[in-house]
């Protein structure tokens, strides 16, 4: 009777522990499957494409008439009749207004005050009455009496810095904003370039222009410039937001089935949201765009939609 008590306190133990090592075993694969589970990185893709780059350097300037001239009376005397308004469009040599150049004891005809070239009269400063002299023997000590402009062509002044000079040249294209018009870009050229680089702002001028048939680009506004310096036809391009950085080197992941491989690239030019890549990928591979900062070498991963 005794042995028969010890034999089933004995089996017992052993269906106890049986039962709790079953138990453990479970719940370590409970586990491992949870591990697993979490173990792929959800990510958004894309894939290496073919595209156009166009390289363009930023500038600011001020919009400035093509030809911008003060006139100047050719006699001493006094102002006796303004002819033209602020706005008003004139001829070369129309007559802009009169001078009465008497002097005492002598008698003279009024002398009339010319246009010089054909454009807008952009100011006029002075009034009747008022006393004017020719610009001798310095144009300091001369009056002005109306400023010239000719609207037809506008340019934007702009200042190169020598690291870029080597990528500019006169004849590229320029597109051209202002706030008055902020939906439109207009299109220029650089007709200008100075081949003196300046010693203190280490720049070298340059000049934009741009036709201006309707004179809605008017002197004196804030202008924004984008000079195409470089095109780039049909290289492998890729979002910006997929690269990532280690040091000096730049590199991405690549989806190869369920994992990711990390490549190095060496990068080109880029426009917008776009970088070429000129090693390192090829056309049509699959590259994550979110996620990336998640992952490492030989990552799991699984791929997920946009919303």
């Amino acid at each position: 009777m005794k042995k028969a008590i010890i034999w089933i306190v004995i089996l017992a133990g052993i269906g106890f522990v049986g039962y709790r090592g079953v138990n453990r075993y479970k719940a370590g694969q409970q586990k491992k499957v949870v591990v697993e589970e979490v173990k792929a990185v959800p990510i958004e893709v894309d894939t290496v494409k073919r595209g156009n780059i166009v390289e363009k350097l930023s500038f600011t300037g001020d919009i400035k008439a093509q030809d911008q001239i003060l006139v100047y009376p050719k006699v001493s005397g006094k102002l006796i009749e303004n002819r033209v308004q602020e706005g008003d469009r004139v001829k070369k040599g129309e007559i802009i207004a009169i001078v009465d150049r008497d002097i005492t004891g002598l008698k003279f005809e009024p002398a009339e005050v010319t246009s010089p070239i054909d454009g807008i009269v952009g100011r006029v400063y002075l009034d009747k009455g008022s006393g004017v002299s020719p610009p001798e023997p310095s144009p300091s000590m001369g009056t002005p009496i109306a400023m010239i402009v000719s609207m037809n062509m506008v340019k934007v002044k702009i200042n190169i810095i020598e690291r870029d000079l080597p990528r500019v040249k006169k004849g590229q294209k320029a597109e051209i904003r202002v706030d008055a018009y902020p939906d439109e870009v207009f299109l220029g050229r650089l007709t200008g370039l100075s081949p003196v680089v300046d010693p203190m702002s280490r720049t070298a001028p340059a000049e934009i222009s741009i036709r201006n048939p309707d004179h809605r680009l008017k002197p004196g506004y804030f202008a924004r410039v984008r000079l195409l310096v470089a095109e780039h036809k049909d290289v492998l391009v890729i979002p910006e937001d997929c690269i990532l950085k280690s040091g000096t080197t730049n590199y991405v992941f690549v989806v190869n089935g369920g994992r990711v491989v990390r490549k190095d690239v060496k990068l080109g030019a880029s426009q917008g949201d776009q970088v070429e890549v000129m090693e390192g990928l090829e056309e049509g591979e699959t590259i994550v765009t979110v996620g990336q900062q998640m992952l490492k070498d030989g990552s799991e991963v699984k791929i997920v939609t946009k919303n």
